[in-house]
């Protein structure tokens, strides 16, 4: 009975120790914890808190406790999880800003290339509209030469077609074949600016008679060139030149020669109105 007694109190005793063991070392590692850690210095980490210091006791047992509880396991590993946690944290964060910052990014580099193209279409609608500018100004630049160039020499005449139409004495109506002269030269006139019609009469005999004869055959080849051809009158310009000589010939005649019956010159002088027309048709075909 004895003997029961004490192996029971021995056995106690040894269940006893790992007890106090275990909650010596609790203290010690709490007290560890609490105090300040003096011998190393404080580094700043991710989180912001003071690193995990390590156990400076080891306790009854050492590194390794065989009678260890699973709340002793758990406490001890709980800062070990927060600081795990938090890092998880602070790395989503991290993740999250990266990709805030990196679409701020995109997004303006997308706004700049668009502005820039924008700025390069402006550019080159700008460049468009300084050639064609350019080539109207160019065009009123030529307008304005040609049009001083009219004006200039806009009573300056110069011979362009002459016809002879004759005449047997004392006739003054025209044959077929001088109606036909006449229409070769007046045809081409329709719709024209710029040119006159110059008539000459001449008729043969002497004096007022011969002048009176040379007007008759000149106004017969007017009244045609009015009535068939609508001929303006304001352009027809007529004289009677009456029995006045013909002019020289080249070659051996020197003298002035008379004729016979009546003779009429008509010529047809064009100044640079005529140009004048065919420059602005030009110029509005290239605008269209």
């Amino acid at each position: 009975m004895i003997n029961r007694t004490l192996i029971g109190l021995l056995l106690s005793a040894l269940l006893a120790v790992p007890v106090f063991a275990q909650d010596s070392s609790q203290s010690s590692s709490t007290q560890t914890q609490a105090a300040p850690a003096t011998a190393t210095t404080s580094t700043t980490t991710a989180t912001g808190k003071e690193p995990l210091q390590p156990e400076t006791r080891e306790g009854f047992w050492g590194h390794l406790n065989p009678f260890a509880r699973k709340k002793y396991v758990q406490r001890q590993t709980q800062p070990i999880r927060d600081r795990i946690n938090e890092l998880d944290e602070l790395t989503a964060a991290n993740t999250r800003q990266i990709k805030d910052v990196d679409a701020r990014a995109q997004q303006g580099i997308q706004l700049a290339s668009a502005k820039a193209n924008e700025a390069d279409q402006h550019a080159i609608e700008a460049g468009n509209k300084a050639q064609a500018a350019q080539s109207t100004a160019d065009q009123a630049q030529t307008r304005l030469n040609t049009v001083q160039q009219v004006v200039t020499n806009i009573d300056q005449y110069q011979p362009s077609t002459q016809t002879e139409i004759l005449f047997k004495p004392g006739q003054t109506v025209l044959s077929k074949n001088a109606k036909a002269a006449l229409d070769e030269m007046a045809t081409p006139l329709k719709g024209q600016r710029g040119y006159v019609v110059e008539v000459q009469g001449f008729a043969s005999g002497h004096g007022q008679a011969a002048i009176a004869n040379s007007q008759k055959v000149a106004e017969s080849v007017v009244r045609y060139l009015v009535l068939n051809h609508d001929i303006p009158v304001y352009r027809i310009y007529l004289v009677g030149m009456g029995n006045a000589p013909l002019p020289a010939a080249t070659g051996e005649e020197t003298k002035p020669k008379r004729i016979n019956g009546g003779r009429v010159e008509v010529s047809l002088l064009k100044n640079n109105l005529e140009q004048l027309a065919s420059t602005d048709t030009t110029s509005n075909q290239q605008q269209k």
